[in-house]
């Protein structure tokens, strides 16, 4: 039994010797991530792109407000990708405070945003962040 699990030990070793994580990337449409569970940010931030976390409830009216201009900065602006974070755990009726993810960045208010430069680096966040983010949205859109 013991040698049986050392070579599987080795097999295992052997087969995931050089692989890394996929890189994110940004896609046609925003990556929808969390669904009320802890996130590493950095997993989905998209190498060269400004990467907004857009932390959201489907239950929160100012968050579906903003929903479809978010998108849409994230289909016109090739530089600017949006990554969509679900605080609600499945099954979860109203906002979910009470999340990992909600609990994990003290969340007390929705939307909020943070925002990663291309090199990954959080630039701004919360107000700041929605400030940029209403700034990128006047000078993008018709």
């Amino acid at each position: 039994m013991k040698r049986t699990l050392a070579c599987a030990l080795l097999l295992l070793a052997v087969l995931t010797r050089g692989v890394a994580a996929t890189p994110a990337a940004k896609g046609p449409e925003p990556l929808t991530v969390s669904h009320g569970e802890e996130i590493q940010l950095q997993d989905f931030a998209v190498a060269g792109k400004t990467t907004i976390f857009d932390f959201y409830s489907e239950f929160c009216p100012p968050c579906r407000a903003m929903a479809p201009l978010v998108k849409k900065l994230h289909e016109i602006r090739p530089d600017i990708a949006v990554v969509e974070v679900d605080i609600n755990r499945p099954g979860v009726e109203g906002i979910d405070w009470k999340s990992p993810v909600a609990k994990e960045f003290q969340l007390d208010s929705i939307p909020h945003f943070k925002i990663y430069g291309p090199d990954g680096k959080l630039m701004v966040e919360g107000d700041p962040a929605r400030e940029k983010l209403v700034g990128w949205l006047q000078s993008s859109l018709p």
